[in-house]
């Protein structure tokens, strides 16, 4: 059984910087596919980035066409098992609570598409981060 503690979340003025953390215990093989999502007051919850185990790395469409891209680093540490989200100028719209996801599942296919595609099976419980004008 997997477990993903987050940390590193916090508030912050606009325009800040702050940088998640998500340790991943409890498993015998490295998870092809790890993630951050966040859900931000009174909406779904959506996929900020996704890593595979090479360091490849996807942002959604979604979250990039909301000023996302350019500002989030996605980066993982297989070696200690965390992975990292690196967040700066931050907005008052990226307050959210952020979400760490792993898969065990070894990929249908190799590349970050593939873990846009998935359903994760294990999650963190959130770290909150409220960022504020």
């Amino acid at each position: 059984q997997m477990q993903l503690v987050e940390s590193g979340g916090g508030s912050v003025q606009a325009g800040g910087s702050l940088r998640l953390s998500c340790v991943a215990s409890g498993h015998t093989v490295t998870a092809y596919c790890m993630a951050w999502f966040r859900q931000r007051p009174g909406r779904a919850r959506e996929a900020v980035a996704h890593i595979t185990s090479d360091g490849e790395t996807s942002y959604p469409d979604s979250v990039n066409s909301d000023s996302v891209k350019g500002r989030f680093t996605i980066s993982r540490d297989n070696a200690k098992n965390i992975l990292y989200l690196q967040m700066s100028s931050l907005k008052p719209e990226d307050t959210a609570m952020y979400y760490c996801a792993a898969d065990l599942r070894p990929p249908v296919y190799s590349g970050p598409a593939h873990c846009a595609s998935l359903s994760y099976g294990y999650w963190g419980h959130g770290a909150q981060v409220t960022v504020s004008s």
